[in-house]
């Protein structure tokens, strides 16, 4: 089994069902919300560390707030005591609006969990991982350099970068630093369109995959996964989910299990196939994180 490194946010997502997206002025009453533990990073590492995988999780929790008590809690509870514990910081949260269809929109108060700082990686400095998940949140805080400064440096193999929805917005010359790194790009494909501001999603995999040199996936729902892999194009077909809970935490989902396949050995295409099952699992599921009888039967 491969090694694999996860570095990121774990926050509270605010699960928050409605009608529809309010406008401005208009007074939407919800119909249900809960509290449950996220972040694109805690998703990551949840799958791999559930699923056995040789995986190392470097997340940040400030004390201070509500927030900061649930996520400190439940990631004890989980199993994930070896947390950054920043005593005087607060933890954000994620705003999840879900509607009727399963779509989501996010609005996210950002705090300590978002935050990097070079000395977190003392203790693993002898380490070498495989593969390194690091996501685009964290890029675009203004702790973000430090964060590439320590991946340019690093005992890492293969950085598995997750751009997410606000990729287009990282400082150009960080996505390039970044992308000097070849590293293998997980997005879905509005993202993979909007980072190199290309319609078509071949050519903008393409784009992306020269300006890399690596591989590059695209999720796109239903339709499952398209990748370019050593400059070739394919599609692995997806699975089809009978009904459609909510999306939260699907993309992250996929990035996970494809990086169990990889740590275990499998070759992209397996690997995504893979990732297909767990994601369609996940949109299914209220929230983002599946009971160990559904993970278990997938992987």
């Amino acid at each position: 089994m491969k090694s694999v490194l996860v570095i990121g946010s774990t926050c509270v997502d605010v699960i928050i069902r409605v009608d529809h997206l309010p406008k401005t002025e208009e007074n939407v009453h919800p119909y249900s919300q809960r509290f449950a533990i996220g972040g694109c990073a805690y998703n990551v590492a949840n799958i791999l560390g559930r699923a056995g995988a040789d995986m190392t999780f470097v997340t940040p929790v400030g004390r201070q707030g509500v927030f900061g008590g649930f996520v400190r809690d439940h990631l004890e509870t989980l199993g994930f005591a070896d947390y950054v514990d920043l005593p005087d910081e607060q933890n954000g949260c994620c705003y999840c609006y879900v509607e009727p269809n399963g779509e989501r929109t996010f609005v996210s108060v950002h705090g300590a969990e978002y935050t990097f700082c070079q000395s977190w990686m003392d203790r693993y400095a002898r380490k070498h991982f495989d593969y390194a998940y690091v996501c685009g949140l964290e890029i675009e805080e203004h702790t973000g350099e430090r964060l590439i400064e320590y991946l340019e440096s690093a005992p890492i193999g293969t950085v598995v970068y997750a751009p997410g929805p606000r990729g287009m917005r990282i400082k150009k010359e960080m996505t390039d630093r970044l992308f000097a790194l070849h590293p293998i790009l997980h997005l879905n494909a509005s993202e993979a369109r909007a980072l190199c501001g290309i319609n078509d999603l071949d050519d903008a995999l393409r784009t992306l995959h020269t300006r890399t040199g690596s591989t590059v996936v695209a999720t796109m729902g239903a339709e499952g996964a398209r990748c370019i892999e050593r400059g070739v194009l394919y599609t692995v077909r997806g699975e089809h989910a009978e009904h459609v809970v909510d999306t939260i935490g699907a993309g992250d989902s996929h990035c996970a299990a494809m990086l169990l396949g990889l740590c275990r050995g499998m070759s992209m295409k397996d690997a995504l196939t893979m990732a297909n099952r767990v994601s369609c699992a996940v949109v299914q599921t209220d929230g983002a994180t599946l009971s160990d009888e559904a993970l278990f039967s997938l992987i």
